[in-house]
Parts: structure tokens; C-alpha cells; sequence
């Protein structure tokens, strides 16, 4: 038995779609997020710990510091000393309001892993600074590594998974090993789990450099 003309067109229309859609379906799962080329006049606020702040330095020396004199954009330092996600979260809404940023990059969580607060409740507070900054501005997160000393004497620090799973679930854009690359190395760090300034400018550097692969920066 065979089938008429109109059919057959329709199965063959509707298979063709339901491959389209596949193929999209697996797209969206695997594409990385890009960024969208600040103006000159944008902001960035660095919404952080004491990594952010810049412990074990100068604050001349600090990764944001060094991230303005290497974008041309004027960075607005958000690090506090001992701040956990639950602190960032609480001080994110008065920081968007007071600096209108272009970009928020959000570094915070260690402090949580030394403290040995619940991954959960860490991940539940990224995801909330993630989606309070992305309604009105893009966001980056950056990846902080597992408090594992040993690691960090050995040179072999690994992020955190908890980032990688925030950045999954939200859709922002993460840079990964950055502060893993930096904290593994002893003349970079200033104590076991603090740069120094030399390490706030390879951050920075590595950093700066990313933001231009992304599209962020011109």
C-alpha cells in the first residue's frame, strides 16, 4: 500500500522539524554564553571577599585596581574582608542601585567553604546574586577553589563544582581557574589562601583577557 503525496510531504515536513528541534535542543545545552561589548562609559563592579578586596596587598594593587588600569573601565571594589554569599547577597541590591553597573562580577563563596556552611545554601545564595544582577545588568561569575591546603601547596587547587553548577542553572557566564591557577602557586599568594600583589595582577591579566574572548570588553 502506499501514501498519497499530501501525507507523505507532511511526514517528511514534521520529521525535518522535529530533527531542527533536536539539533537546537542540543545546541542550547552546550553553547557558552557570550557577552555583550560594554560602553566605554560602563562600569564594573567586583562584588567579592578579600580576594576582591585585596588582602595581602596594597589597594593600588588589588585585582579590581588592576583591571581598570587594563579595561579602561572604572571598577568599583565590592570586596569586604570575611564576607560570605549570605553578606554579598544582603549588600547587592544597595551596590546596583548606587553604581549602575555594566557588569557585575561575582566572586564570593569561599569564606562559606572555610567556615563549613552548607554547599547548598551557598549555591542558593549564588543563584540569588546571579538573578538579582541579571535583571538589570550581565554578570560573570567567577569560579573559587576547594579550601584544600595540601592542593594549594601541591599546585594542584580545583574550582569548586558549586560554580559550574550555578552558571549551568542560570546561564551566566563563568571564568573558571582563576584563583585556582593563582592560589596553587606559592610566589603568587601572600598567605595559603590570599594573593599577593603580583597574583592579583595575573588574575587580573588572565581575567582582562577573558573578558575580551567573551565580548565584554572591546
Amino acid at each position: 500500500m502506499t501514501l498519497s503525496s499530501a501525507p507523505l510531504r507532511r511526514q517528511l515536513l514534521l520529521g525535518s522539524l522535529g530533527a531542527t528541534l533536536l539539533l537546537a535542543a542540543g545546541c542550547s545545552k552546550t553553547a557558552k554564553p557570550k557577552g555583550q561589548a560594554l560602553a566605554r562609559e560602563s562600569t564594573l563592579l567586583c562584588l567579592g571577599d578579600s580576594l576582591t578586596f585585596g588582602y595581602g596587598a596594597t589597594p593600588d594593587t588589588s585585582y579590581p585596581q588592576r583591571l581598570e588600569q587594563l579595561t579602561g573601565h572604572v571598577t568599583q571594589n565590592a570586596g569586604v574582608n570575611g564576607d560570605t554569599s549570605d553578606g554579598a547577597l544582603a549588600r547587592l541590591p544597595g551596590l546596583l542601585q548606587a553604581n549602575t553597573p555594566g557588569l557585575v562580577l561575582v566572586s564570593i563563596g569561599g569564606n562559606d567553604f572555610l567556615r563549613g556552611l552548607p554547599v547548598d545554601r551557598t549555591k542558593a545564595a549564588l543563584k540569588q546574586i546571579v538573578q538579582t544582577a541579571v535583571a538589570s545588568t550581565q554578570v560573570v561569575l567567577i569560579a573559587q577553589p576547594k579550601p584544600v591546603l595540601m592542593a594549594a601547596a601541591t599546585g594542584s587547587l580545583k574550582d569548586h563544582e558549586v560554580y559550574a553548577e550555578v552558571a549551568g542553572d542560570t546561564g551566566v557566564a563563568l571564568f573558571a581557574d582563576g584563583w585556582s591557577h593563582v592560589l596553587s602557586r606559592a610566589e603568587l599568594r601572600s598567605d595559603q589562601i590570599h594573593a599577593n600583589a603580583e597574583g592579583y595582577k595575573v588574575f587580573a591579566e588572565r581575567l582582562d583577557a577573558w573578558l575580551r574572548e567573551q565580548k565584554f570588553i572591546a
